[in-house]
């Protein structure tokens, strides 16, 4: 529903009090004004009304003076506009429509709390799932795709198969796990979760107690030892990924590893490497988000149950995520994860537009990029060319925003630049298998300057809270 630009202002009437309102704003709203309650379960004030769940309807008198029910979340106001919010034939839609919920959703307690206001303890309709807990209103589709920017979840199927999932009810390679839709969801919804990730802050908890060893640091998440260090390998910021990858693969520590490989010029895609050679075809950060997760599920299908990933700080999350789902279904899968500081990410083709417009020159001839000092820099033919990296914010991939994880908080060892000397990388340690992964590493060290993380880390996190903020105050 657009408001109308021109602000102006009419006068309607709600349960026969006179209201001012400015043309084309919602009936709800209006409402809200004088303090008038009505009901709602898929309205969000920070996302678009859809009229869905139909529990906000009302009954009105339009212009040519008939009476009929409207949604109220998405019904615009015009003078003259008369409504009425309990209306002896509101009052019976919302009940028949409360009943209908109460047979789909039996145990939501959302549901059976707004029934018992209206003197519904259960339906009448015959229940068909009693663990059924999705009301398909979509919040949490809506919420992905006009706010977080990602669409990794939407409706499938119609009639009585009708379901909210990821695109062909497969592991989503497009969840950033930032929690947005179960934040919104109504109803608690865990169908939602089925093959995609939200983390909310118990999920952390979960992870961090399972998985994860040492203190725990407000912007550095637990750790239990940081170091700068460089290996002999000739790859990003002293290849220490690689050397990392090299020597667990040939102790045994994993039989697969999931990693992102340049393909055709600078564009990326995940891979699994399955000997040192593949692992070194992968060497190098290309910035960007890649489809990796639904390589896990292929892995497991192969029947592979040690598996190593590296990614940026939504993959990690996902990756945790994912294996929390498994871990009862697969009790022998072992997952091994090696996070990336990241501050965002980029989208390959618009990073190719904007590196030619500020740079001039050809992303896909790159030999080498990196992100250094506040500046994203690109290697042809030995010429470095750079520019700032605010320059580059119309390349952003979609959900960076809310993403407020910059050291890859969950992961069994985190590696990055940040805090080191040039030819160096920080690397922290937070679990046991994180340790076991370091301690047979031939490295050349040096000291991490914490602050330098800890600086970006809290910028992050700031700018994913104010993102976030609309939502979690519209609840």
């Amino acid at each position: 529903m657009k408001i109308n630009q021109n602000h102006k202002e009419i006068t309607l009437k709600i349960n026969g009090i006179e209201v001012s309102a400015i043309e084309g704003t919602s009936i709800l709203n209006a409402a809200k004004k004088i303090g008038v309650k009505i009901p709602t379960l898929c309205y969000h004030p920070a996302i678009t009304p859809f009229g869905a769940c139909r529990i906000c309807s009302v009954e009105i008198i339009d212009k040519r003076g008939r009476k009929k029910i409207v949604t109220s979340c998405n019904y615009p106001v015009f003078s003259g506009l008369e409504v009425e919010t309990a209306s002896e034939k509101t009052i019976q839609i919302r009940k028949l429509l409360l009943e209908l919920l109460l047979a789909r959703c039996p145990n939501a307690h959302a549901i059976k709390e707004l029934a018992s206001e209206y003197g519904l303890e259960q339906s009448t309709f015959r229940i068909t799932d009693s663990e059924e807990d999705c009301i398909l209103c979509g919040l949490c589709a809506r919420v992905c795709e006009e706010k977080v920017g990602v669409s990794a979840i939407n409706f499938a199927n119609r009639g009585v198969k009708r379901e909210v999932t990821a695109p062909y009810h497969t592991i989503s390679d497009d969840c950033v796990g930032c929690g947005a839709c179960a934040i919104v969801c109504p109803t608690d919804s865990k169908k939602v979760r089925i093959n995609t990730y939200p983390m909310l802050e118990e999920d952390y908890k979960e992870v961090e107690e399972k998985f994860l060893t040492g203190k725990l640091d407000e912007l550095l998440g637990v750790y239990n030892e940081t170091f700068s260090a460089k290996s002999s390998i000739d790859g990003q910021d002293g290849g220490v990924v690689t050397a990392l990858l090299l020597s667990s693969f040939e102790l045994g520590l994993f039989d697969a590893a999931i990693v992102v490989k340049r393909t055709i010029g600078y564009k990326a895609e995940a891979i699994i490497a399955e000997n040192p050679e593949e692992i070194l075809n992968a060497r190098g950060t290309k910035y960007s988000r890649v489809k990796m997760m639904s390589k896990i599920g292929e892995l497991i299908e192969r029947g592979k149950r040690k598996i190593a990933i590296v990614g940026t700080p939504c993959e990690v999350r996902t990756a945790r995520k994912i294996q929390l789902q498994l871990e009862n279904k697969y009790p022998k899968l072992k997952i091994i994860i090696i996070g990336l500081f990241c501050f965002e990410a980029f989208d390959y083709e618009k990073l190719k537009v904007e590196t030619k417009r500020i740079l001039n020159i050809d992303l896909d001839k790159a030999e080498k990029t990196q992100i250094q000092k506040g500046k994203f820099i690109v290697q042809i033919k030995g010429i470095e060319y750079s520019s700032k990296i605010r320059d580059f914010n119309k390349a952003i991939q979609a959900g960076c925003a809310y993403c407020g994880d910059f050291a890859a908080n969950l992961a069994d060892v985190s590696i990055g630049s940040v805090g080191s000397d040039v030819g160096y990388s920080t690397i922290i340690v937070r679990s046991t298998i994180g340790a076991n992964l370091v301690k047979n590493l031939s490295l050349t060290t040096g000291e991490v300057r914490k602050e330098e993380i800890i600086k970006l880390a809290g910028f992050k996190k700031k700018r994913a809270e104010k993102n976030f903020s609309p939502i979690i105050e519209g609840i």
